[in-house]
């Protein structure tokens, strides 16, 4: 899913922090020019924008794809940047460059954008022309641009927020009286909270053979049923399936109703990637936390008694705990056959 790591890019090295009145403005260098989007697939909120068109304006370019928990926990900073600044020259657009198939159905990006509040520019990204023109190669990812379609900052993966913004107010505001330089100040919900990255141990594990780490029972024949039972132990970052499924590249899907996923985990938060086989079914789950309804630390996506629907493909959070950290063993029980799980992150 993403990459939230910070790679070698040439640019800015070092960060840009609050400086006494008075002293210089450090330089930002020139990384390139703001590459075509007219090769997206599609656009939504916005008609199709250009460079030429974007001239005199500062733009900000993120990359994201709406399942990624390392984009969504930089949103609630890209909605206010978006917000307050627009009247002094900023534009945000929003590259969607999906990961999973089903991040490029357009009904699927449509109805996520408005759920999760994005009203800024989208280029709908579906065959990574525009990823490729900016020669990216993580979700999520920041590129700033100057009034004259110059790169002059870019970040990858979360964090950093007061420095991109200062950049932004530099781009802005470099010599005008008067700007408002105050911070934008966000109140996250849900899957948009940081993580606590201090109790965190458990890393993105995919579920698709693929990508799979930490699968603690035997591979047995891919792309076609099996029945697994789960083992009496699992360690630190190992996971097992119980039930009918079939391990596909990108995903296990599960073919008969009664079928569960385990994960010894130690996080904050627990979230899975997941979604209906067919449109428009509904695939109820419980969700327990070392053999107990998990009532207390349920998360978003889960009710006071442990329970949920799978109703759409997208990312879910199962559990947000409180208190001491330690590690903890999830279970999800599936009462429906047919969804498919494909990616647990953690926060």
């Amino acid at each position: 899913m993403s990459d939230s790591a910070q790679a070698s890019r040439p640019g800015l090295i070092g960060s840009i922090v609050h400086r006494p009145a008075g002293e210089e403005v450090v330089a930002l260098p020139v990384e390139g020019r703001l590459a075509s989007f007219d090769r997206a697939t599609a656009w939504l909120n916005s008609d199709p924008l250009t460079p030429a068109g974007l001239h005199g304006r500062v733009v900000v370019v993120d990359f994201w794809t709406y399942t990624c928990v390392n984009w969504l926990r930089t949103l609630p900073y890209l909605r206010a940047w978006a917000a307050k600044y627009q009247d002094d020259g900023l534009t945000v657009i929003g590259v969607h460059t999906p990961e999973f198939d089903f991040e490029g159905d357009i009904e699927n990006v449509t109805a996520q954008a408005r759920a999760l509040g994005v009203e800024y520019p989208i280029a709908v990204d579906t065959d990574y022309a525009i990823w490729s023109a900016f020669a990216n190669h993580y979700w999520p990812a920041l590129y700033i641009a100057d009034h004259e379609g110059r790169i002059r900052f870019h970040h990858f993966g979360e964090g950093e927020y007061p420095m991109t913004e200062l950049v932004i107010q530099q781009l802005l505001f470099a010599g005008r009286d008067g700007a408002d330089h105050d911070l934008v100040a966000v109140e996250p919900h849900g899957l948009e909270v940081a993580a606590d990255w201090q109790t965190l141990a458990s890393p993105e594990t995919y579920v698709g053979y693929r990508q799979r780490t930490g699968f603690a029972q035997d591979s047995r024949s891919l792309d076609k049923p099996n029945v697994y039972t789960l083992p009496n132990r699992l360690r630190l970052n190992e996971w097992a399936l119980s039930g009918t499924w079939t391990v596909a590249g990108n995903a296990a899907i599960l073919n008969e109703p009664g079928g569960g996923i385990a994960y010894k985990f130690r996080a904050r938060d627990v979230n899975l990637v997941m979604g209906p086989s067919s449109p428009g079914a509904s695939i109820q789950f419980r969700v327990f936390l070392d053999g107990q309804l998990a009532t207390q630390a349920h998360g978003a996506d889960v009710s006071a008694d442990g329970s949920g629907t799978v109703r759409d493909p997208r990312t879910y959070q199962m559990i947000r705990q409180s208190g001491e950290i330690s590690d903890r063993l999830i279970q999800i029980e599936f009462r429906d056959a047919g969804v498919e799980a494909y990616c647990f992150t953690f926060g």
